[in-house]
């Protein structure tokens, strides 16, 4: 929705409609609308046993297929190493997305992907708009990973040197918006052994205990475990992980202010060819917050992500191939990585 007021809000303030019409369609010349839907076999269901006398209980944790439904779309020009495919399914990893520049001046993408992954529902996001010059570029983005469980807001603006050739370097400032990382919800319920009160923690949330019987009911009086081995294994996980997550959304999103340098590389031929790129945020703003991150980490501490593509065809038979990317900001690293070798028989 929010994409639609802004798309309106420009349609109303051109004061040309057919020069803004114009530049519309070149801003969606070349680009690609996508919809799809995936899915497959999930692990596998678990029996988990128990012995209550001499008895013998069990219970099986179920965990449905998965699937994803994604829909978005896209213009960025592809580099020279990567391939076209005839159709978008969604799936793709392009890890050349995530570089601070690509080949096109303006490009973007805007992609949602509603998906259950090993019995987890997730909705995730990517969005940006990436505008670069040969002496600066801007770029806003939006992430929300559910399974690295990470989400945020990102602006940056950064003047570039060296810009036109294959090796540059970049600083400037980068705005970011996300929930305070750092916070612990389960600090106030830590001994000073490191175990946690989670039985009184699941009483207080609601929940009902009764051994005698082997009942343990939720909230709403649903039986959510018969033997304190499922109770221990598999509801009290389940009631933690809630019990974070609503303690988590009760708070405000965080600013927070900081200086980043980055450099981006990229050089290519038929046989060989190498792109890479780097950012690092050495210096926070403390604007003295209760949920600041500094408060966690005493003081300053360091962002940083980067990315590698690299493929090298060592005749016309052998050839291997490197690439990932790696993030890490404040308590969150998630990464993604491969490689390989190819011979190919004639």
């Amino acid at each position: 929705m929010r994409y639609i007021i802004i798309l309106l809000v420009f349609l109303a303030s051109c004061a040309t409609p057919k020069k803004c019409c114009s530049q519309i369609k070149k801003a969606f010349k070349f680009s690609t609308f996508y919809v799809a839907a995936n899915g497959g076999t999930s692990l596998s269901d678990r029996d988990v046993y128990s012995v209550s006398g001499s008895t013998l209980n069990y219970d099986t944790i179920l965990t449905p297929y998965d699937y994803s439904l994604t829909m978005g779309i896209r213009k960025i020009q592809r580099f020279q190493y990567e391939g076209s495919s005839p159709f978008k399914d969604g799936t793709e990893t392009s890890f050349s997305d995530a570089a601070n520049v690509g080949r096109s001046p303006f490009e973007y993408l805007f992609e949602v992907d509603y998906k259950r992954q090993e019995g987890v529902e997730y909705f995730d996001q990517h969005h940006f708009l990436r505008y670069v010059k040969p002496k600066w570029f801007t770029k806003v983005e939006y992430i929300k990973d559910g399974f690295a469980d990470i989400e945020y807001y990102e602006a940056t603006q950064r003047l570039r040197l060296n810009g036109k050739k294959k090796l540059s370097f970049n600083f400037g400032g980068v705005t970011r918006l996300a929930e305070p990382y750092g916070y612990n919800p389960l600090e106030d319920w830590t001994m000073t052994t490191g175990d946690i009160h989670y039985t009184q923690l699941a009483i207080q949330e609601g929940y009902s205990i009764d051994v005698y019987n082997n009942e343990y009911k939720d909230p709403s009086g649903n039986i959510v475990a018969t033997s304190s081995d499922v109770w221990n294994q598999v509801a009290i996980p389940t009631i933690l992980e809630n019990y974070v997550d609503k303690k988590r959304n009760e708070l405000n999103t965080q600013w927070q202010h900081s200086i980043v340098v980055g450099f981006d590389f990229y050089h290519y031929k038929k046989n060989f060819w190498l792109h890479s790129w780097g950012n690092l945020m050495p210096y926070h703003y403390d604007d003295g917050g209760q949920y600041s991150y500094h408060n966690f980490v005493d003081g300053q501490w360091y962002d940083y992500s980067g990315g590698l593509i690299l493929g090298y065809k060592l005749n016309k038979n052998l050839g291997l191939f490197i690439e990932g990317k790696y993030n890490k900001y404040w308590t969150k690293e998630w990464y993604d990585f491969k490689c390989g070798i190819n011979y190919v028989i004639f």
